[in-house]
Protein backbone atom coordinates (compact mmCIF):
# COMPACT_ATOMS: atom_id res chain seq x y z
CA UNK A 1 0.00 0.00 0.00
CA UNK A 2 1.62 3.39 -1.13
CA UNK A 3 1.93 5.94 1.51
CA UNK A 4 0.48 9.12 1.01
CA UNK A 5 2.37 12.41 1.66
CA UNK A 6 0.96 15.58 1.19
CA UNK A 7 2.77 18.58 -0.10
CA UNK A 8 1.49 20.67 2.80
CA UNK A 9 -1.24 20.03 5.74
CA UNK A 10 -2.63 22.85 7.46
CA UNK A 11 -2.99 23.15 11.24
CA UNK A 12 -5.92 25.47 12.01
CA UNK A 13 -9.19 26.37 10.04
CA UNK A 14 -9.38 30.29 11.24
CA UNK A 15 -8.73 33.10 8.47
CA UNK A 16 -4.78 32.27 8.64
CA UNK A 17 -5.39 28.92 7.19
CA UNK A 18 -7.94 29.64 4.40
CA UNK A 19 -6.05 32.56 3.12
CA UNK A 20 -3.23 29.74 3.00
CA UNK A 21 -5.33 27.38 0.92
CA UNK A 22 -6.54 29.81 -0.91
CA UNK A 23 -2.79 30.35 -2.91
CA UNK A 24 -2.16 26.99 -2.28
CA UNK A 25 -5.10 25.71 -4.31
CA UNK A 26 -4.16 28.29 -6.95
CA UNK A 27 -0.61 26.74 -7.15
CA UNK A 28 -2.28 23.52 -7.98
CA UNK A 29 -0.67 21.87 -4.60
CA UNK A 30 -2.19 18.61 -2.71
CA UNK A 31 -3.16 20.02 0.69
CA UNK A 32 -5.65 19.69 3.28
CA UNK A 33 -6.68 21.66 6.52
CA UNK A 34 -7.21 20.50 9.73
CA UNK A 35 -9.48 22.49 11.83
CA UNK A 36 -9.88 21.61 15.74
CA UNK A 37 -13.28 23.70 15.57
CA UNK A 38 -16.58 21.86 15.02
CA UNK A 39 -17.65 24.33 12.51
CA UNK A 40 -16.34 26.98 10.65
CA UNK A 41 -15.07 30.54 11.65
CA UNK A 42 -12.02 29.67 14.17
CA UNK A 43 -11.55 31.93 16.67
CA UNK A 44 -14.06 33.64 16.08
CA UNK A 45 -17.08 31.37 17.85
CA UNK A 46 -15.51 32.01 21.10
CA UNK A 47 -15.38 35.99 21.04
CA UNK A 48 -17.94 37.61 23.20
CA UNK A 49 -21.36 38.40 21.00
CA UNK A 50 -21.23 42.17 20.90
CA UNK A 51 -17.71 42.10 19.24
CA UNK A 52 -17.12 44.21 16.33
CA UNK A 53 -14.59 44.34 14.19
CA UNK A 54 -12.52 47.99 14.01
CA UNK A 55 -11.73 47.58 10.30
CA UNK A 56 -14.91 48.57 7.78
CA UNK A 57 -16.23 45.12 6.35
CA UNK A 58 -14.83 45.76 2.64
CA UNK A 59 -11.07 46.39 4.46
CA UNK A 60 -11.10 43.26 5.77
CA UNK A 61 -11.31 41.00 3.37
CA UNK A 62 -9.89 37.60 2.49
CA UNK A 63 -8.05 36.76 -0.86
CA UNK A 64 -10.80 36.30 -3.82
CA UNK A 65 -14.33 37.05 -1.71
CA UNK A 66 -14.46 40.78 -0.33
CA UNK A 67 -16.09 40.88 2.87
CA UNK A 68 -19.65 42.44 2.86
CA UNK A 69 -22.76 42.81 5.20
CA UNK A 70 -26.62 43.67 4.09
CA UNK A 71 -26.17 46.01 7.16
CA UNK A 72 -25.32 49.49 7.27
CA UNK A 73 -22.91 49.19 9.91
CA UNK A 74 -19.48 50.33 9.12
CA UNK A 75 -17.92 48.15 11.52
CA UNK A 76 -19.39 44.20 11.09
CA UNK A 77 -19.94 42.06 14.07
CA UNK A 78 -18.46 38.84 15.00
CA UNK A 79 -21.19 36.85 13.79
CA UNK A 80 -20.57 38.62 10.38
CA UNK A 81 -17.73 37.24 10.27
CA UNK A 82 -18.12 33.72 11.30
CA UNK A 83 -20.68 33.67 8.38
CA UNK A 84 -17.90 35.62 6.09
CA UNK A 85 -15.20 32.37 6.66
CA UNK A 86 -18.02 29.92 6.07
CA UNK A 87 -18.84 31.50 3.10
CA UNK A 88 -15.53 31.82 2.23
CA UNK A 89 -14.87 27.76 3.02
CA UNK A 90 -17.65 26.85 0.35
CA UNK A 91 -16.72 28.61 -2.31
CA UNK A 92 -13.42 27.94 -3.15
CA UNK A 93 -14.13 24.39 -1.60
CA UNK A 94 -10.82 24.00 0.32
CA UNK A 95 -10.01 20.43 1.75
CA UNK A 96 -10.97 21.40 5.83
CA UNK A 97 -11.13 18.20 8.16
CA UNK A 98 -13.16 18.57 11.62
CA UNK A 99 -12.76 18.37 13.95
CA UNK A 100 -9.22 17.25 14.55
CA UNK A 101 -6.70 19.00 17.43
CA UNK A 102 -3.43 18.57 16.45
CA UNK A 103 -1.47 17.66 19.66
CA UNK A 104 2.03 16.88 17.92
CA UNK A 105 4.51 17.75 15.10
CA UNK A 106 7.78 15.20 14.75
CA UNK A 107 10.16 14.53 11.81
CA UNK A 108 9.32 11.32 10.04
CA UNK A 109 13.18 10.62 9.00
CA UNK A 110 11.75 7.34 7.09
CA UNK A 111 9.93 9.17 4.69
CA UNK A 112 12.07 12.30 5.32
CA UNK A 113 9.16 14.50 5.71
CA UNK A 114 6.73 15.42 8.67
CA UNK A 115 4.40 14.36 10.42
CA UNK A 116 1.33 15.42 12.02
CA UNK A 117 -0.97 13.66 14.61
CA UNK A 118 -3.93 14.19 16.52
CA UNK A 119 -3.95 11.15 18.62
CA UNK A 120 -5.76 9.27 16.98
CA UNK A 121 -4.78 9.74 13.33
CA UNK A 122 -1.80 10.67 11.70
CA UNK A 123 -0.77 12.45 8.40
CA UNK A 124 2.32 12.99 6.16
CA UNK A 125 3.60 16.16 4.86
CA UNK A 126 6.73 17.71 3.01
CA UNK A 127 5.62 21.03 4.91
CA UNK A 128 3.28 21.97 7.23
CA UNK A 129 1.92 25.00 8.31
CA UNK A 130 1.27 26.02 11.72
CA UNK A 131 -1.86 28.71 11.68
CA UNK A 132 -2.92 27.85 15.22
CA UNK A 133 -3.29 31.32 16.38
CA UNK A 134 -3.40 33.06 19.92
CA UNK A 135 -7.01 33.55 21.26
CA UNK A 136 -6.50 29.77 22.98
CA UNK A 137 -3.47 31.29 24.97
CA UNK A 138 -4.75 34.05 26.83
CA UNK A 139 -2.14 36.10 29.02
CA UNK A 140 -3.10 36.85 32.39
CA UNK A 141 -0.78 39.02 34.25
CA UNK A 142 0.07 37.32 38.21
CA UNK A 143 -0.71 40.08 40.59
CA UNK A 144 -0.15 39.80 44.29
CA UNK A 145 -2.92 38.83 46.22
CA UNK A 146 -5.09 37.74 42.83
CA UNK A 147 -5.45 33.63 44.42
CA UNK A 148 -7.49 34.78 47.75
CA UNK A 149 -9.79 37.18 45.47
CA UNK A 150 -13.50 35.40 46.08
CA UNK A 151 -14.92 37.32 43.19
CA UNK A 152 -14.89 36.12 39.37
CA UNK A 153 -12.58 36.30 36.81
CA UNK A 154 -12.30 35.47 33.08
CA UNK A 155 -10.67 36.32 30.80
CA UNK A 156 -12.05 38.45 27.09
CA UNK A 157 -11.12 35.54 25.52
CA UNK A 158 -14.65 33.66 27.40
CA UNK A 159 -16.24 37.23 28.29
CA UNK A 160 -20.07 36.19 28.02
CA UNK A 161 -21.55 39.27 27.35
CA UNK A 162 -23.45 42.15 29.49
CA UNK A 163 -26.37 40.23 30.51
CA UNK A 164 -23.88 37.48 32.83
CA UNK A 165 -22.85 40.96 34.96
CA UNK A 166 -25.69 42.81 35.06
CA UNK A 167 -26.21 44.33 38.79
CA UNK A 168 -22.36 43.31 39.32
CA UNK A 169 -19.40 45.70 39.82
CA UNK A 170 -17.26 44.79 37.53
CA UNK A 171 -13.39 46.04 37.04
CA UNK A 172 -12.07 45.64 32.91
CA UNK A 173 -8.29 45.33 33.15
CA UNK A 174 -6.25 46.46 29.90
CA UNK A 175 -6.27 49.53 27.25
CA UNK A 176 -6.60 47.87 23.86
CA UNK A 177 -9.66 47.61 21.65
CA UNK A 178 -11.03 44.28 23.23
CA UNK A 179 -10.70 46.42 26.93
CA UNK A 180 -12.39 49.51 25.63
CA UNK A 181 -14.94 48.08 23.69
CA UNK A 182 -15.72 45.43 27.06
CA UNK A 183 -15.78 48.66 29.15
CA UNK A 184 -18.51 50.56 27.12
CA UNK A 185 -20.89 47.94 26.97
CA UNK A 186 -20.83 46.91 30.99
CA UNK A 187 -21.04 50.31 31.25
CA UNK A 188 -24.88 50.73 30.29
CA UNK A 189 -25.72 48.06 32.26
CA UNK A 190 -24.03 47.47 35.76
CA UNK A 191 -21.48 49.21 37.14
CA UNK A 192 -17.79 49.19 35.65
CA UNK A 193 -14.15 50.35 36.14
CA UNK A 194 -11.93 50.35 33.40
CA UNK A 195 -8.12 50.61 34.67
CA UNK A 196 -4.92 50.28 32.37
CA UNK A 197 -1.26 50.07 32.96
CA UNK A 198 -0.82 53.15 31.03
CA UNK A 199 -2.87 55.89 28.92
CA UNK A 200 -5.04 54.51 26.55
CA UNK A 201 -4.11 55.49 22.87
CA UNK A 202 -7.42 57.02 21.67
CA UNK A 203 -7.29 57.58 17.74
CA UNK A 204 -9.31 60.02 16.20
CA UNK A 205 -12.92 59.03 14.91
CA UNK A 206 -11.55 58.61 10.64
CA UNK A 207 -8.81 56.60 12.44
CA UNK A 208 -9.79 52.88 11.49
CA UNK A 209 -8.21 49.53 11.68
CA UNK A 210 -7.21 49.65 7.96
CA UNK A 211 -5.57 52.70 8.84
CA UNK A 212 -3.50 51.11 11.36
CA UNK A 213 -2.67 47.95 9.54
CA UNK A 214 -1.14 50.49 6.79
CA UNK A 215 1.01 52.49 9.57
CA UNK A 216 2.04 49.29 11.11
CA UNK A 217 3.05 47.55 8.44
CA UNK A 218 4.85 50.50 6.90
CA UNK A 219 6.68 50.93 10.27
CA UNK A 220 7.93 47.36 10.16
CA UNK A 221 8.80 46.82 7.04
CA UNK A 222 11.11 49.89 6.76
CA UNK A 223 9.19 51.28 4.27
CA UNK A 224 8.79 54.68 6.48
CA UNK A 225 9.72 55.88 9.56
CA UNK A 226 7.66 59.35 10.12
CA UNK A 227 4.05 57.85 9.53
CA UNK A 228 1.67 59.16 12.10
CA UNK A 229 1.63 57.46 15.65
CA UNK A 230 -0.71 54.36 15.50
CA UNK A 231 -0.92 50.95 16.26
CA UNK A 232 -2.65 47.95 16.05
CA UNK A 233 -3.79 47.80 20.03
CA UNK A 234 -4.42 51.64 19.74
CA UNK A 235 -8.99 52.36 20.10
CA UNK A 236 -10.71 52.53 17.23
CA UNK A 237 -13.89 54.54 17.79
CA UNK A 238 -16.43 51.81 16.78
CA UNK A 239 -20.17 52.78 18.00
CA UNK A 240 -19.89 51.81 21.36
CA UNK A 241 -16.92 52.99 22.50
CA UNK A 242 -17.82 56.41 20.48
CA UNK A 243 -21.16 56.34 22.50
CA UNK A 244 -19.49 55.80 25.38
CA UNK A 245 -16.99 58.43 25.19
CA UNK A 246 -19.50 61.12 24.18
CA UNK A 247 -21.62 59.76 27.91
CA UNK A 248 -18.36 61.31 29.10
CA UNK A 249 -17.43 58.03 30.81
CA UNK A 250 -14.80 56.52 28.74
CA UNK A 251 -11.81 57.14 31.03
CA UNK A 252 -9.58 54.71 32.43
CA UNK A 253 -8.01 54.60 36.22
CA UNK A 254 -4.19 53.59 36.28
CA UNK A 255 -3.67 50.08 37.65
CA UNK A 256 -4.47 49.16 41.32
CA UNK A 257 -1.65 47.81 43.16
CA UNK A 258 -3.08 44.40 44.50
CA UNK A 259 -5.71 42.10 45.08
CA UNK A 260 -7.72 41.95 48.45
CA UNK A 261 -10.56 39.26 48.81
CA UNK A 262 -13.36 41.58 47.59
CA UNK A 263 -11.57 43.76 45.77
CA UNK A 264 -8.65 45.05 44.54
CA UNK A 265 -6.38 48.04 46.55
CA UNK A 266 -5.71 51.29 45.00
CA UNK A 267 -2.09 53.24 45.04
CA UNK A 268 -3.10 55.23 47.98
CA UNK A 269 -4.40 52.25 49.70
CA UNK A 270 -8.29 52.35 49.56
CA UNK A 271 -9.90 49.20 49.05
CA UNK A 272 -12.66 48.62 46.56
CA UNK A 273 -15.10 45.70 46.31
CA UNK A 274 -15.58 43.96 43.20
CA UNK A 275 -17.68 41.13 41.96
CA UNK A 276 -15.74 39.95 38.82
CA UNK A 277 -12.66 41.11 36.94
CA UNK A 278 -12.38 40.98 33.10
CA UNK A 279 -8.87 40.50 31.45
CA UNK A 280 -8.49 41.79 28.36
CA UNK A 281 -4.78 41.71 28.26
CA UNK A 282 -3.90 39.77 25.26
CA UNK A 283 -3.20 36.48 23.99
CA UNK A 284 0.36 34.31 23.26
CA UNK A 285 0.71 32.00 20.39
CA UNK A 286 -0.19 28.62 20.88
CA UNK A 287 2.34 26.64 19.71
CA UNK A 288 2.35 23.30 22.13
CA UNK A 289 1.98 21.13 19.08
CA UNK A 290 5.31 21.93 17.87
CA UNK A 291 6.86 21.83 21.21
CA UNK A 292 8.59 18.26 20.06
CA UNK A 293 10.44 19.63 16.90
CA UNK A 294 13.03 21.43 19.77
CA UNK A 295 12.42 24.47 17.42
CA UNK A 296 10.74 26.93 20.37
CA UNK A 297 12.57 29.59 21.69
CA UNK A 298 12.69 31.17 25.64
CA UNK A 299 9.93 33.12 24.74
CA UNK A 300 7.43 30.08 23.09
CA UNK A 301 8.24 31.55 19.45
CA UNK A 302 10.08 30.52 16.59
CA UNK A 303 12.65 31.68 14.82
CA UNK A 304 11.39 32.36 11.33
CA UNK A 305 11.93 34.15 8.08
CA UNK A 306 9.05 35.25 6.05
CA UNK A 307 7.13 32.63 8.24
CA UNK A 308 9.58 29.81 7.27
CA UNK A 309 10.88 28.14 10.56
CA UNK A 310 14.75 28.77 10.75
CA UNK A 311 15.62 25.25 12.82
CA UNK A 312 12.82 23.48 10.58
CA UNK A 313 12.75 25.01 6.99
CA UNK A 314 9.83 22.37 6.12
CA UNK A 315 7.40 24.35 9.27
CA UNK A 316 5.91 27.88 8.22
CA UNK A 317 4.27 29.77 10.40
CA UNK A 318 1.00 31.88 9.50
CA UNK A 319 -1.40 34.17 11.44
CA UNK A 320 0.54 34.87 14.59
CA UNK A 321 1.03 38.84 14.39
CA UNK A 322 3.84 40.83 13.31
CA UNK A 323 6.69 38.89 14.17
CA UNK A 324 5.99 35.93 11.57
CA UNK A 325 4.66 38.56 9.31
CA UNK A 326 2.93 42.35 9.35
CA UNK A 327 -0.45 42.28 11.02
CA UNK A 328 -1.37 38.56 9.95
CA UNK A 329 -3.61 38.20 12.87
CA UNK A 330 -5.71 40.21 11.38
CA UNK A 331 -8.04 39.35 8.28
CA UNK A 332 -6.49 41.44 6.07
CA UNK A 333 -3.00 40.74 7.09
CA UNK A 334 -3.66 36.76 7.27
CA UNK A 335 -4.96 37.58 3.47
CA UNK A 336 -1.59 39.69 2.46
CA UNK A 337 0.65 37.38 4.42
CA UNK A 338 -0.45 34.05 2.64
CA UNK A 339 -0.10 36.15 -1.05
CA UNK A 340 3.41 37.46 -0.14
CA UNK A 341 4.51 34.14 1.71
CA UNK A 342 2.77 31.16 -0.39
CA UNK A 343 4.92 31.21 -3.21
CA UNK A 344 8.19 31.00 -1.14
CA UNK A 345 6.63 27.73 0.27
CA UNK A 346 5.50 26.77 -3.49
CA UNK A 347 8.96 27.33 -4.49
CA UNK A 348 10.50 25.67 -1.55
CA UNK A 349 8.65 22.43 -2.47
CA UNK A 350 9.29 22.25 -5.63
CA UNK A 351 13.06 22.77 -5.26
CA UNK A 352 13.95 20.93 -1.90
CA UNK A 353 11.23 18.19 -1.65
CA UNK A 354 11.17 16.38 -4.83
Amino acid sequence: MAIKIFDVVIIGGGQAALSAGYYLRRAGLDFIILDNQATAGGAWNHTWPSLRLFSPALYSSLPGILFSTSKTDVYPHRNDVIAYLERYEKRYQLPIYRPHHVKTVLRDTQHNCLKVSDGKYSWLAKTVISATGNWSHPVVPELPGAKAFLGEMCHSASYKGVEYYRGKNVLVVGGGNSGAQIFAELDEVTTAIWVTREAPQFLPDEVDGRVLFERATARITGQTTDQPVGGIGDIVMVPPVEAARDRGVLKAKPMFTHFAQTGVVWSDGTEQAFDAVIWCTGFQPELSHLAALGILEDDGKVLNQDGQAIKEPRLWLFGYGDWVSPGSATLIGAGRSARDNIPKLVDYIRQSCQ
